[in-house]
This record gives structure tokens, C-alpha cells and sequence, in this order.
């Protein structure tokens, strides 16, 4: 599968899978750097912000761990959002988890706007942070995986345990549901 995240002359994930089976561990570090901020942003996205750097790490052990039975059906970053949508199910299932928004502060915007831009923006920002806390669970994680890490819908359906056209249809429905919560 291509890589699109690599830069020219960089390994791609298979063959610093192959390095690392074969002892190289500067190679397991190239994959966590290379992958755990993709990693970090999906797992936020599906509710479990207090718990991210655990849940990442967690997501890494066990992959390292079961390496061996990576098939390279789908991409190792796919394989890594698979095994962190799981570890978030479980955790949610064991423990109820504490929704916590994360603040956008004024220093992360990207140009300057009067007083009026930044409330109209916060306002924004809330209903759009709303209307993705509304969708359902599988929608919410079809909706981020598409918009905020660009996978295809393959790669999806591999991370939600669905067909393509499954999340076809999720991500339509969620565009649908958010375009009408915003709209009121």
C-alpha cells in the first residue's frame, strides 16, 4: 500500500518491520515516531482524550507484540488505528469514561482576527464539536478517520471492522447529520 506520509528517501513501514524482526531496534522507533501523533489524534477522536498517551503506548506494545501476525493486508498505520479503536472499546467497556473537551487556545489559530472573528470561530468550533459528540459511535470514528487523518474508505473499513461500503455509508450519514445540526 502506498505510504503518502513519507518523505523521499524514507524506509517504508514494511521494510522497518523487516529490520526490527531482524533485531534492529532504531527501526521500532522510526515506526512509533513515524506513526503515534496519527495514532494520538484517532484515539482523541473517539472520546478517549484523558487517556491518550496510555492508550498510544498501549497500541504499540501490542503490536510489537504480535508483529508476527501483521499480514500487510492493509497498511501498519491502519493495523495501529485497528488496535487503538480496540483498546479504547475495551477500556470504555471496563470503565465509563469522562468526556473532556479540549480547549483551542488563542496561540494555536493560524492568522489574526478581531474580537468578533474569535467569537463567531468559538461559536463555530462548539457546534461543530457538538454535532460530532451527537453521531454515533462508528460515524464519529468513519467522520474523523476520513477528515482528520485522510484514510481511504478501505483503510476504514479495516479500522471499524466494516465493508467499504459500509463506510461509505457512515461517513455520508454523518456528513448529513452534521450539515443538519449545524444548519438549525
Amino acid at each position: 500500500m502506498p505510504e503518502p506520509f513519507l518523505t523521499p528517501g524514507e524506509p517504508a513501514d514494511g521494510a522497518l518491520i523487516a529490520r526490527w524482526k531482524a533485531g534492529d531496534e532504531r527501526a521500532a522507533s522510526q515506526l512509533v515516531a513515524r506513526h503515534a501523533a496519527a495514532v494520538s489524534r484517532f484515539v482523541a477522536s473517539l472520546g478517549a482524550r484523558q487517556d491518550v498517551e496510555e492508550i498510544v503506548q498501549d497500541t504499540f506494545v501490542r503490536a510489537f507484540a504480535s508483529l508476527e501476525g501483521f499480514r500487510e493486508e492493509s497498511s501498519f498505520r491502519t493495523w495501529l488505528f485497528t488496535i487503538a479503536r480496540n483498546l479504547v472499546r475495551d477500556r470504555s467497556r471496563s470503565e465509563r469514561m469522562r468526556r473532556v473537551t479540549v480547549p483551542i487556545l488563542e496561540e494555536h489559530a493560524a492568522t489574526e482576527h478581531d474580537a468578533l472573528d474569535r467569537v463567531v470561530a468559538g461559536e463555530t468550533e462548539d457546534r461543530m464539536r457538538s454535532a460530532v459528540q451527537r453521531l454515533s459511535p462508528t460515524q464519529r470514528a468513519v467522520f474523523m478517520l476520513r477528515v482528520t487523518e485522510g484514510l481511504s474508505y478501505r483503510e476504514i473499513a479495516t479500522v471499524v471492522g466494516s465493508t467499504e461500503g459500509a463506510a461509505r455509508v457512515h461517513y455520508h450519514h454523518a456528513m448529513r447529520a452534521i450539515k443538519e445540526l449545524l444548519d438549525d
